[in-house]
């Protein structure tokens, strides 16, 4: 069994799962889903039996603003740490989802970024592959998986469980992620998580499944 209960958040379309682990040392949420979503969050969490205050980490799977949109209000509220990869730390200091991906549309990034803005902040610390979290209760560790942003992560857990961020996808069926910004570099972080032990997928977006689901692997 287990030494930790992940429960899953579901938010809702355009927001992006979260995560909630609960440990012996305190909780950890990956992601925080829209800013529109967040007194949604606040409920889920309650419901789980975890107050903000109660956090002993954010971790970002990546800087898109339906990953990161309560991240601002819970570090200033509740002076909650935030651990990302250094990578994607200019999308959220300067608000610009498009700040490491690769040039396009100059009027539809603008659109995008006043549409969708992302609420800036400021991470607390950079966690790059191999970052170990037992100090926080969870035998896991971060892996390195850039393609859809430059500074992309997802965390494996030593029981197979990856929370994956938008490396995959499950809103139809287990798939993956259909935003790519670097073919190359997300091949190559498919290629990567083929070679782990693997054994259950927690999406950003879409309902968990098992690797063995996912078919598409096959063709990496």
């Amino acid at each position: 069994m287990s030494a930790w209960k992940i429960n899953t958040i579901d938010l809702g379309k355009i927001a992006a799962n979260c995560y909630l682990i609960q440990t012996c040392r305190g909780s950890i949420l990956i992601d925080t889903g829209r800013a529109s979503k967040l007194r949604k969050l606040e409920k889920e969490m309650k419901n789980s039996g975890c107050r903000p205050e109660d956090l002993s980490l954010i971790l970002l799977t990546h800087g898109d603003f339906d990953h990161t949109g309560s991240c601002a209000y819970f570090q200033k509220k509740y002076n909650i740490k935030i651990g990302m990869h250094f990578d994607d730390f200019g999308m959220v200091e300067r608000g610009d989802m498009f700040w490491n991906r690769k040039a396009g549309n100059v009027i539809a990034k603008k659109i995008v970024n006043l549409l969708f803005a992302i609420k800036k902040f400021k991470p607390d610390f950079s966690v790059d592959e191999g970052y170990d979290l037992t100090e926080y209760g969870l035998d896991a560790r971060v892996i390195y998986i850039p393609g859809h942003s430059k500074g992309s992560i997802g965390i494996l857990t030593s029981e197979g469980d990856l929370f994956c961020g938008d490396l995959f996808m499950n809103n139809k069926k287990p798939s993956f992620c259909s935003i790519i910004d670097n073919k190359e570099e997300f091949d190559e972080s498919i290629r990567k998580i083929k070679d782990l032990d693997v054994k259950k997928v927690y999406p950003g977006h879409g309902k968990p499944f098992y690797m063995s689901e996912l078919a598409c692997m096959k063709n990496i």
